[in-house]
């Protein structure tokens, strides 16, 4: 089965071989207090900064997902305020998750067709976080760079945090634009799902000290000071990180990732604008996503299409939430092999 499914997705060809060779370096068990976690948390670190351009004063954590992630936000960094910008049910669950946590949550929903007009928001001289999903897997659009860059110096008193799950490992983003980011690696890293990867700038760990956030298992404040070490204040996913470290080894420059994967958007988007029957749901091709690509069509072709594409091996993504009858979703990860695009593009030229 090829997966287009977008998270998780489909992994690289190496990984099978990446766990061979841990399980014959003993990596499987190592301590992680050892200096071989210690000696692999570094270098996996490194290579992140190297390989996705991220600055190197920034500070890199391992978590188990983007939805601890969220948590970990709401508790060590959101000191009275956060400020949510979303078009899509994830950007929502974000919004939805740190008002269990914290009392002064605010959103402010976007359409989906709409492109965030930076002027817009504000948000006074009081410190908050301004929290924005980058790229909305639900519905295949994507907030730009610049944009970001624009709502973070028009808010200088504000972190900025980016959810950039989808994104992170198939763009070049980015990271001095804002203070926090964070992704899953079951997407662009093609990486199995248990892990995630969270970014934070010197701004954000001073608030963090400021705060001084200590009652969790997962306070920020305990994790900078184990990351000081290389380590964790848990027990993390070890042959996860072990992974990474290797597809990272073997990963070109994200700038090349990225040129890839513009190139088959751009395909797909040809690919689309030539049929009557499947179009792309979102119209305004500025905001489009590169790595998600939702396809509109009638739910009858939809359900069809799903299930004849599950017969030849093809397995797409299910359309989310209030768009499930009408949408499928392709992913646009660097795993994904330029054959295996060509196979389910020539299923689909039946459908068109």
């Amino acid at each position: 089965m090829i997966s287009f499914y977008p998270g998780p997705s489909r992994i690289h060809d190496d990984i099978p071989r990446y766990v061979k060779e841990a399980a014959k370096k003993g990596i499987l068990s190592i301590n992680h207090r050892s200096d071989e976690f210690m000696h692999i948390s570094e270098k996996t670190i490194g290579l992140l900064k190297k390989k996705l351009n991220i600055p190197d004063d920034y500070t890199l954590f391992f978590t188990s997902s983007a939805t601890e992630c969220w948590e970990i936000i709401a508790q060590s960094l959101v000191a009275r305020r956060s400020y949510h910008l979303y078009n899509g049910s994830f950007g929502q669950k974000w919004y939805d998750y740190t008002k269990r946590i914290c009392s002064g949550v605010r959103q402010y929903p976007f359409e989906r067709e709409e492109l965030v007009n930076p002027k817009k928001y504000r948000f006074g001289a009081e410190g908050g976080v301004i929290c924005i999903t980058q790229n909305e897997t639900s519905n295949g659009t994507q907030v730009s760079n610049e944009t970001i860059r624009l709502v973070s110096e028009n808010n200088p008193n504000h972190l900025v945090a980016v959810d950039a799950t989808s994104s992170m490992a198939g763009i070049a983003l980015d990271f001095a634009a804002a203070d926090i980011w964070f992704a899953s690696v079951q997407k662009c890293f093609g990486l199995p799902a248990g892990l995630a990867v969270m970014v934070c700038s010197p701004r954000a760990m001073e608030r963090v000290e400021k705060i001084g956030e200590r009652d969790h298992y997962n306070s920020l404040t305990f994790m900078a000071e184990m990351m000081g070490k290389w380590q964790t204040p848990f027990t993390p996913n070890v042959l996860g990180i072990y992974l990474l470290m290797r597809v990272m080894e073997d990963s070109k420059s994200i700038e090349a990732v990225e040129k890839k994967l513009v190139k088959r958007y751009n395909r797909w988007v040809d690919f689309f604008g030539n049929s009557s029957n499947l179009t792309h749901l979102v119209k305004n091709t500025a905001a489009h996503s590169f790595t998600v690509i939702p396809v509109a069509a009638p739910a009858e072709v939809v359900t069809s299409i799903k299930k004849e594409a599950k017969k030849k091996g093809l397995l797409l993504g299910e359309g989310y939430g209030e768009l499930k009858a009408s949408t499928f979703r392709i992913a646009n990860f660097p795993a994904i092999k330029k054959e295996e695009i060509e196979k389910l593009q020539r299923f689909l030229k039946s459908f068109v």
